[in-house]
């Protein structure tokens, strides 16, 4: 979108303020809810999906714009109303977004990502995938055919995703009156729980009323503790694996059924539907009550040395949203494509896999080679 990139070079360092807040927060009360490994997986997610958002909003401007020309009349920019409706219209939007995000299999495969983290902090809300903008142009065609004009969208897409950052904490109880109308950090919790009774609620982005509405709704209840995470676990730290898995096995599943109706139909099916035949013959394996979190276990040293080398990562990017706006594509792909090899590649450090000193030695060059043809 035309303005995020400057918003969020300008919001990163509030941001990691806040994430040291937090942090020095959970250890004061001796929680165990940030895990460095966890954290810098996340985050390199986060990183992917900012970055590529460089190349990818200009489609999703583009888009926007062609349905705008078919609305009956553009609504007055300077009206408060319209930046008022914009901004109710989006988180309306979203919401339909969101929720069929959750509830069929190839919208699913993209939005997982958000929903992977075993841990749950501020940090998750970066966690997104880089390919959403896919598939979620065409909820929001509708505004673009009411006539809402196109920064009107850009800024209250913009907002709804900001707000959504607090609503990413365990450190703020129940609000009272404020749960009944706006999502809220336990509404949100609930929405990341993979307990049965938690699963696919509280769509809303800053709205609760949407949930409300249409039957969506669940409270955080004191006898069940929220347990983050999906049913089936991808157990890795590699970002770029953590895109792509569920298109992965969704794409086995078609290529082993029998039946080509299936093949077609898979996608589109409700989540978690396979062929018959596959789920008989290839299983998968689900978390039950004897799982535990997924931890490589590096050594802390290396641990911590990539949460450095990460922090160093997160300063360039920075730069890179700085100056983005006024390159080219070409430029920004390749920058998209440095970041990548950046995070797959400390991904699969906290792994522990071999040849670590040849990735890391690889890793610092393809930064160098960046700032070679840094504008």
């Amino acid at each position: 979108m035309d303005q995020a990139p400057d918003l969020f070079a300008m919001g990163i360092p509030i941001f990691m303020l806040l994430f040291l807040i937090e942090i020095i927060a959970t250890l004061l009360r001796k929680k165990d809810w940030y895990r460095i490994t966890d954290t810098i997986n996340t985050l390199s997610t986060g990183v992917l999906n900012i970055s590529s958002n460089t190349v990818s909003k200009f489609a999703t401007i583009a888009i926007y714009s062609f349905f705008l020309q078919f609305a009956p009349k553009e609504l007055p920019s300077e009206s408060i109303w319209t930046w008022l409706l914009g901004f109710i219209a989006y988180d309306f939007c979203y919401y339909w977004n969101h929720r069929l995000g959750h509830e069929r299999n190839i919208l699913w495969a993209a939005h997982s990502v958000h929903h992977q983290s075993e841990d749950y902090n501020l940090a998750t809300s970066f966690r997104q995938t880089s390919f959403s903008w896919v598939f979620s142009w065409m909820f929001y065609v509708p505004m673009a055919l009411a006539g809402i004009p196109l920064y009107v969208f850009i800024f209250a897409g913009t907002l709804d995703l900001l707000y959504q950052f607090w609503i990413h904490t365990r450190h703020i109880p129940k609000l009272g009156w404020l749960e009944k109308f706006f999502v809220t950090p336990s509404a949100h919790r609930v929405h990341h729980g993979c307990n049965a009774c938690y699963m696919d609620k509280n769509y809303g982005g800053v709205f609760i009323i949407w949930d409300r509405l249409f039957g969506t709704y669940q409270e955080e209840l004191d006898k069940e503790p929220v347990e983050y995470g999906i049913s089936t676990p991808i157990r890795s730290w590699n970002p770029l694996w953590a895109n792509v898995v569920f298109y992965h096995q969704l794409a086995l599943d078609a290529w082993r059924c029998n039946s080509w109706k299936d093949k077609l139909l898979i996608w589109f099916m409700p989540t978690g539907w396979r062929p018959s035949d596959v789920v008989i013959e290839y299983p998968l394996t689900k978390r039950d009550k004897s799982y535990q979190k997924f931890d490589a276990k590096p050594t802390m040293q290396l641990q911590w040395y990539f949460a450095i080398q990460f922090f160093i990562l997160i300063l360039v990017l920075m730069l890179f949203l700085s100056i983005a706006d006024k390159q080219s594509i070409l430029f920004n792909s390749i920058a998209t494509g440095v970041f990548a090899v950046n995070v797959y590649w400390i991904g699969s450090s906290l792994e522990d896999k071999p040849r670590k000193y040849l990735r890391e030695f690889l890793r610092i060059s393809s930064l160098a080679g960046l700032y070679l043809i840094w504008p």
